[in-house]
This record gives structure tokens, sequence and C-alpha cells, in this order.
């Protein structure tokens, strides 16, 4: 029986690339082309594993496997844009407030158990029920709302508003008309198309007018008329600014936003009213009384 040899393998040098055979127990060698030492066993980081040589990037129009890339790193980008968010609300009879999910639809009050509704409301047609959601309110062009009262967080008014309206967020006017009900809100904005009359005082923190208003508006703080709107109506606000070609007509009571119209002044410490004369006091000087009838 023959016998065999020491294993032989097929090396290449890491230097030059030339192959060679090489002693598989073999601890070093040398390159008979190029005179370089390496070891045979020290793994080849170029072609450990055979296989299909992977393809290169296509150079040009974007292939469809970059379009799947970029459309997963979309849908991730969606993912964690889209994940719930919490909203803070309050309690309209405790004022308790509590964080709930921006999704959800109703929750209660942990103080008082109050239901609170959080939906948003869209008016299309005539409505009189009475609203009281944390959401928006829309009234649309074709909308009529005649409710008494409507509590919301804010409003989009583009119809008609017979009511009463109280808002803790911002109320946006767009449409030309009249208005009836009364205006409370936090912020109020008459969109530059809007020419409406507001029979009843507005109570807000501040307004922006960019279209024609009428009516009487009480400002916590600052009344802002843009250019080519205008404004006519009694105003009491901590400040009021017109910009260049913007219009006010009326009064305007600056620093006492706490006044209101047909109340009196408070009466200073010490201070006494004059009387006004009665008609047992007599007739006022100056004044000859009528003789009586023959």
């Amino acid at each position: 029986m023959a016998k065999t040899g020491p294993a032989k393998v097929s090396v290449e040098c890491p230097h030059c690339g030339f192959k060679q055979v090489e002693y598989a127990a073999a601890k070093s060698t040398m390159c008979r082309q190029c005179g370089g030492a390496f070891s045979p066993a020290a793994p080849k980081p170029a072609e450990i594993k055979l296989g299909a040589p992977r393809p290169e990037p296509p150079v040009g129009p974007v292939g469809p496997s970059l379009v799947e890339d970029g459309a997963s790193l979309l849908r991730k980008f969606d993912g964690l844009w889209g994940k719930k968010r919490n909203t803070v609300v309050e309690c309209f009879d405790c004022k308790a407030r509590q964080e709930v999910i921006a999704s959800a639809s109703s929750t209660t009050c942990p103080k008082c158990s109050a239901h609170l509704d959080l939906r948003d409301y869209k008016i299309t047609t005539s409505f009189s029920r009475a609203i009281r959601t944390h959401g928006e309110v829309y009234v649309t062009a074709k909308g009529d709302l005649s409710s008494s009262n409507v509590t919301c967080r804010s409003a989009l008014i583009e119809g008609k508003l017979r009511g009463n309206l109280h808002c803790t967020g911002t109320i946006t006017i767009n449409v030309s008309g009249k208005i009836p009900g009364r205006i409370v809100a936090d912020h109020v904005l008459i969109e530059r198309r809007s020419e409406v009359q507001f029979f009843r005082r507005m109570s807000v923190k501040s307004i922006e007018i960019r279209g024609h208003m009428t009516g009487e508006v009480v400002a916590e703080t600052v009344v802002l008329v843009h250019r080519n709107a205008s404004l006519e109506g009694d105003v009491t606000a901590k400040s009021i600014s017109v910009e260049k070609g913007g219009i006010f007509t009326g009064q305007l009571v600056i620093g006492s936003s706490g006044l209101k119209q047909a109340e009196l002044l408070p009466v200073q410490t010490g201070e006494r009213r004059p009387a006004m004369p009665t008609a047992q006091e007599g007739p006022l000087p100056g004044i000859v009384p009528p003789l009586p009838a023959s």
C-alpha cells in the first residue's frame, strides 16, 4: 500500500495575489513571485466564502430595491409620528385637569365623575342641540348652528351662528353676516374676506381682525387690526394696534379691560356723590316755581 505524503493546499499571497501550493501544516512561507512572507493558515478576508458576487447598485434611475428601502423608511417615520399622543383636558364642572389619549372620544373626570365629551362636531345642516365638548366645532357654509349654548376647544365658523359660543382656544370667523349670540374665547380671528356684525359684546383675551367687523370688544390683552381691515365699535383693551391702511372707528378705553358697559366708576373712600334734588327739597337755584292756576 502506497504511503501518502503530507497534505498540501493552494494558498494565495496577500501581497501580490500569486497562488502557490504549500503544506497544510506550514506556519509561514515566502511568496515565490514577490518574496513577501505570509502565513498560509491566516484567514483571507477577501474570499472566505465562495458564492455569487454581490451585484453592484445601478447607476441612473432609482431601482426597485431603493424604492422599497425608501418606502420602508417612510413607514417607520409614519409610525413614529402616528403614535398616539396625549392631551390635557379640564373638567367643565370642577376644573380638574387630566391627561387623555388624543384619539379618545370621551372620558370621565376622576374627581367629580362628570362625563367629558372629546369629539369634534361638523355642522352641515340645521343643528339646535347644546354642545359641550373639548373638541372642535366646524360650521360649514351650509350649516346653521342655533344652539343656545356651545362650549368647545376651538371653532371654525363659515355658516350661520345664532347662539352663544364659548371657546377655550381660538374662534375663526370666515363668514359675512350677523351673529346675534355672545362670543367668549381665548382668541378670535376675523378672516380677510369676512364682513361680520356682532350684536352682543365680545369678551376675549385677544382678537385679530383681517376683514371687516362691527361690534363691541372687551379684550384682556391686545386688539390687532391688520392692513385693509376695519373695526367699527367700542373697544376696551390693554392695547390696540392698527396697521397702516387699517381703520378703527369708535370709543377706545385703554388699560381698563374689566370696565363693562354702563358701569359707573367706583366712589373713592370718603367721597360722597352729589344728591339729586327732589320735589320736597324745592326747586334748583335760579329757577322760578310755576304759579298756581287761578
